[in-house]
C-alpha cells in the first residue's frame, strides 16, 4: 500500500446506531452499493465497523459482530477483491476469523489493545498494520 501520499477511507458502519446515520449499512446489498460509490470517489480503503462505539450504543456480542464484520467483508470483496480493507474493533476475535477467512487487512482499534488483552498477539502472529 503507498503510504507516501494520503489515502482516502470509505467508512462503512454494519451497525443501527454508528455515529453519522448516513454510514449505516444493513444488509449485503448495501455494503455493496457504499462501497462502489467510495471506490468511484476515489477511496482506496474501505473501513468496516460492525461494533458501535457511540456512547450509550448497545453492547454487541462476538456473534453479531463477526455476522456483520463477515457480511461486510464478503460484500467489499465481491465489488473490489483488491481494495485494502481496514476493520474497526477492539476484539482479537474478530481479528482472527476475518485473517483466517480473508486475508491480509488493517486492524483499526479504538482501545490500544486495552479492551482484549490478546489483541496485540493476535495482530503480531499475522503480521497485520495496526491503527491504535
Amino acid at each position: 500500500m503507498e503510504v507516501t501520499r494520503p489515502q482516502v477511507m470509505g467508512i462503512l458502519n454494519i451497525t443501527p446506531d454508528s455515529f453519522y446515520a448516513t454510514s449505516r449499512h444493513f444488509t449485503s446489498s448495501d455494503v455493496s452499493r457504499s462501497v462502489e460509490r467510495a471506490i468511484s470517489e476515489g477511496a482506496t480503503i474501505v473501513d468496516l465497523g460492525g461494533y458501535s462505539s457511540r456512547p450509550g450504543a448497545e453492547d454487541v456480542s462476538l456473534e453479531e459482530e463477526w455476522r456483520r464484520v463477515r457480511m461486510g467483508l464478503e460484500a467489499v470483496r465481491s465489488v473490489d477483491g483488491g481494495v485494502v480493507v481496514s476493520i474497526d474493533t477492539f476484539r482479537s476475535e474478530i481479528v482472527r476469523r476475518a485473517y483466517e477467512e480473508f486475508g491480509n487487512f488493517i486492524v483499526n482499534d479504538i482501545s490500544a489493545g486495552e479492551l482484549d488483552s490478546d489483541m496485540l498477539s493476535v495482530v503480531a502472529r499475522y503480521n497485520l498494520v495496526y491503527v491504535a
